[in-house]
């Protein structure tokens, strides 16, 4: 896969441009149809989502991680993970827009698809107790 690179710059709406509309279609289409469920934490996107957002690019974050969301099926454990990263993403993004009444309710949405989620087996990777943790942490920004 090798070294996924941050984009020259965080957009954030209203504060800035965004990126090219193709900026995104080469890890996106890391996510091809032939692309396995249990494959789906091993693509392009959804590691560029997880660098990403851990880089504070959350837009970004989004962007990339709607492709793996597209390849979940409805009700399955790999979506409800997949929506709770974007969720948190979102959430994360509107902390930085100081939108602190989306961002509470959004960390609720989170929590809404975690507890659809295993707590003994990681999901694409990511544990229930790590967003867990994330939320947290989003929600004690808040304060």
């Amino acid at each position: 896969m090798g070294t996924i690179s941050l984009p020259p710059y965080s957009y954030v709406p209203g504060r800035n441009a965004r990126h090219p509309e193709d900026w995104f279609d080469t890890i996106k289409a890391s996510v091809s149809s032939d692309v396995a469920l249990s494959a789906l934490g091993q693509t392009q996107a959804w590691q560029a989502g997880l660098v990403y957002f851990d880089a504070g690019y959350f837009w970004e974050c989004h962007e990339v991680v709607e492709a793996v969301w597209l390849r979940t099926p409805d009700g399955s454990v790999e979506r409800e993970m997949t929506q709770a990263l974007i969720q948190l993403a979102n959430a994360r993004l509107k902390l930085r827009m100081q939108k602190y009444r989306a961002v509470a309710r959004l960390c609720d949405m989170v929590e809404q698809h975690l507890v659809n989620c295993p707590k003994d087996q990681p999901i694409l990777g990511l544990s229930v107790t790590d967003m867990r943790a994330r939320v947290m942490a989003t929600r004690d920004s808040l304060i």
